[in-house]
């Protein structure tokens, strides 16, 4: 089996910081493509950020500039570095992995259980 989970999210005033984390574990052979998405009250989910394995980045217009996704591959950890925070930015936060959990086998999508952040103005 395999778990992602967030940590780091929080209340935080506007122009803050947060650092959110996404460790992954369990039955793990590779980790491809990572990301981090947002569901607001009546929104949809949206893209944040994306990495791929090789280290290429892709962040949702919103959050460009501010906002800088990392990952440990030695970890199999994630991290959103979140800056010059605005109350839109509050929502829930997913993490989202493609991982082959062996050899044989083709890539499977997982998603953590979500961590709240909220901004206040």
């Amino acid at each position: 089996q395999v778990q992602l989970v967030e940590s780091g999210g929080g209340l935080v005033q506007a122009g803050g910081s947060l650092r959110l984390s996404c460790a992954v574990s369990g039955s793990i052979f590779s980790i491809g493509t990572m990301g981090w998405y947002r569901r607001s009250s009546g929104k949809e989910r949206e893209l944040v950020a994306i990495i791929t394995r090789g280290g290429g980045t892709k962040y949702g217009d919103s959050v460009k500039g501010r906002f800088t996704i990392s990952r440990d591959y030695a970890k199999n950890t994630l991290y959103l570095q979140m800056n010059s925070l605005k109350p839109e930015d509050t929502a829930v936060y997913y993490c989202n992995a493609d991982i082959r959990m062996s050899w044989d086998t083709g890539q499977n999508n997982y998603w953590g259980q979500g961590t709240q952040v909220t901004v206040s103005s």
